[in-house]
């Protein structure tokens, strides 16, 4: 039974790739050759653009509010500029892998990006608006990941898979910005993720 099964498996490997290319192909041509849409997540957050800036742009940080990076490693010497490299960990589908990236904007306190150079490409752009009264902040982040198989198809999946968790990341920052804004920096940032994931 289970050799049956392996044997089934085996000869649908390469119908399923076969499948796939077509519709990557597809998708290329419907595009016009264009990449992936990039993912786009937007929250208001209840904090000033400069503790908003404080907390995102702390890069070593990012993983109390960027729930599949794990850890971040940085690989250039401080301070944080344009061109910084570092090696974050990221756990996708329970699987870790290691993506290197390069700062590509940096200009406090307003704009960060990033360039993904990994197994998934890409780039991730947040830019920071304030709020009509100064107390709160617009964070807007596009993000664009192109996997090196099926970049069409893979980028369109991606999409659908992170999307949603972004967002939510989105929600763990604005409630991290909005308590250190409070003095409520101790402690906070588990209660910050529970808060948020709860929500």
């Amino acid at each position: 039974m289970i050799a049956r099964l392996v044997r089934l498996a085996v000869r649908l490997v390469p119908v399923g790739l076969a499948a796939a290319f077509l519709a990557d192909r597809r998708l290329a041509t419907d595009g016009g050759g264009r990449g992936p849409e990039p993912i786009r997540s937007v929250i208001v957050v209840d904090a000033p653009i400069e503790r908003t800036w404080a907390v995102l742009a702390d890069i070593e940080r990012q993983p109390e509010w960027m729930h599949d990076l794990k850890s971040v490693r940085l690989t250039t010497p401080p301070p944080v500029r344009v061109g910084t490299r570092g090696i974050g960990r990221v756990r996708v589908f329970g699987l870790a892998v290691e993506d290197p990236v390069e700062v590509t904007a940096f200009e406090a306190p307003a704009h960060f990006g990033i360039r993904h150079d990994g197994f998934v490409s890409g780039s991730g752009d947040i830019r920071l608006v304030p709020g009509a009264d100064g107390t709160t902040t617009i964070v807007t982040w596009d993000e664009v990941l192109v996997p090196k198989v099926f970049p069409h198809l893979g980028g369109r999946l991606i999409a659908l898979v992170f999307a949603p968790i972004f967002q939510r990341d989105l929600e763990r920052l604005a409630v991290l910005a909005a308590r250190a804004d409070r003095g409520e920096v101790a402690g906070a940032v588990a209660v910050a993720v529970a808060d948020a994931d709860a929500g």
